[in-house]
């Protein structure tokens, strides 16, 4: 059943004045890298849903595998020694995949729970080493840590932050761009009292912006050397988006503390997160006696880990990792002329299969994003104006210089 308009349903990040003004864009179908609306029209996705949609839509292999197993046990619990088979299947097939060998798997079921779920294992790390005072958490001007209290705090894009008072006492941030400024802020504040330091690798919802060169090697070391744990939020670069590697942490060398990840994981079939967890963090909790009193009801859900099992076997026999990578460049190439259009002051690519195309004016970002939907293009602006390209990996090279020409088309 098709529905055009609903007086029941609140938007996620909307002016919803305008919306029951002028209607929602309902989506009625997906197909490879396209979707269709309620009128028939068809569009090119440009931004995998919301960064997710990495295997493309309409993939029968994951439905199927998510039928039977919700018909097999949908869930049951993930509390104290309880688990299902195919949960515990996914978790070890993902630890292999972990930058850090070794890794413990805890299963959320999203971005912001992953993120949350990293702020408070991390405080409670250091409570378990005897050093209770290590309670800041640090993130950077820019980033998006997901809309959970923790994850809000740490944003760094203030009218996510704002009129909701003080949700989280001990939350610091640093320009998104200077490693100085993180070791200024341990400095200032003291290493002894820091307990996390929360870092996309690509700053996502912010803006997509590519980190300047050899800054996360700098901020990794800062950590390392003040004792700090390193958190990489890979909710958007994990499973593939940053080209080539499962992980930016991978890709980087980063050898993170703790790893923030969702999306990928199922491409957004079934909601699902997981945080990987270090040999170091896990092994106070895995020494006996000490509870971890965390957990989510659909963490590690049956569904969502059989999704996420036919997602990966997708994203490996494929060879999607390598498209990504070939993403990475097929974007940097075609979107490159759009830097000359009058309406856009300059496009950031070349790192990942994301780019953003920055408006001059980012006032005009939802005219844009109507434009681009005149055009064939289903898009969204990110952070300051910036129009979001993160196609899904099975987008062809000449399918992506389509998506060049109708965002051309449309910005002029």
């Amino acid at each position: 059943m098709t529905v055009s308009t609903s007086a029941g349903l609140w938007h996620g990040f909307a002016d919803m004045g305008a919306v029951s003004t002028t209607g929602p864009f309902v989506v009625t179908k997906g197909e490879g890298v396209h979707i269709w609306d309620d009128k028939g029209n068809k569009y090119l996705d440009a931004t995998a849903g919301l960064w997710f949609t990495n295997v493309g839509h309409g993939r029968a292999q994951i439905a199927d595998a998510v039928a039977n197993q919700l018909s097999t046990l949908a869930h049951y619990s993930g509390f104290g020694d309880i688990t299902s088979d195919v949960t515990a299947a996914l978790a070890d097939r993902l630890s292999g995949l972990a930058p850090v060998p070794g890794s413990k798997v805890f299963f959320t079921s999203g971005g912001s729970d992953s993120i949350d779920s990293a702020v408070k294992l991390a405080r409670r790390y250091w409570h378990e080493m005897g050093r209770p005072e290590k309670k800041i958490v640090v993130g950077r001007t820019k980033a998006y840590h997901g809309m959970h209290v923790g994850g809000t705090a740490l944003s760094g894009l203030p009218p996510n932050r704002e009129n909701y008072g003080d949700l989280m006492a001990d939350a610091a941030t640093v320009d998104w761009d200077d490693a100085k400024g993180l070791l200024g802020l341990i400095e200032r504040v003291g290493a002894e009292n820091i307990a996390a330091f929360f870092c996309e690798p690509i700053i996502g919802a912010g803006g997509i912006y590519l980190p300047p060169e050899g800054y996360l090697a700098e901020v990794r070391q800062i950590c390392r050397d003040h004792d700090v744990l390193f958190v990489a939020d890979e909710v958007v670069t994990g499973f593939g988006r940053i080209g080539g590697s499962w992980f930016a942490s991978s890709r980087f060398d980063l050898q993170p503390d703790m790893i923030a990840t969702a999306k990928g994981l199922t491409s957004g079939y079934v909601p699902m997160g997981a945080v990987f967890i270090a040999p170091n963090v896990a092994e106070p909790f895995y020494s006996g006696g000490v509870w971890w009193r965390h957990g989510y009801t659909y963490g590690g859900h049956a569904g969502a880990a059989a999704a996420a099992m036919a997602n990966l076997d997708i994203i490996e026999t494929e060879g999607l990792l390598e498209d990504a990578a070939r993403l990475e460049s097929d974007l940097h190439v075609a979107l490159a002329p759009l830097a000359d259009l009058d309406a856009v002051s300059e496009v950031r690519s070349g790192l990942g299969a994301v780019s953003a195309v920055q408006l001059e004016e980012p006032s005009r970002a939802p005219a844009a994003v109507a434009a681009l939907r005149a055009h064939g293009v289903s898009g969204r602006a990110a952070g300051q104006g910036a129009l979001q390209i993160s196609p899904a990996f099975v987008m062809t090279g000449a399918q992506v210089a389509e998506l060049a020409e109708r965002i051309s088309d449309a910005l002029s």
